[in-house]
């Protein structure tokens, strides 16, 4: 009897570890989600003001933005 008290009481403890284990990678889940979201926010912004600034730009359409004016 004592064997399957000792096997139950090993049980226990392996599942109180992994309780501890879900609860502490559900945290960084979570935290890893809010900082997804400010990413894709940021990214997003970002995007926009980027094709504020190509449309705003008097770019002739052959001429590349890296690319040196004609006259250099």
């Amino acid at each position: 009897m004592e064997i399957i008290e000792d096997r139950l009481v090993e049980l226990e403890i392996k599942a109180a570890f992994q309780d501890d284990v879900i609860q502490a990678l559900n945290q960084i889940v979570s935290r890893q989600q809010v900082q997804l979201e400010r990413l894709e926010i940021s990214m997003n912004m970002l995007t926009d003001r980027l094709k504020d600034a190509a449309s705003s730009s008097d770019m002739t359409s052959n001429q590349r933005p890296d690319e040196p004016p004609p006259h250099y």
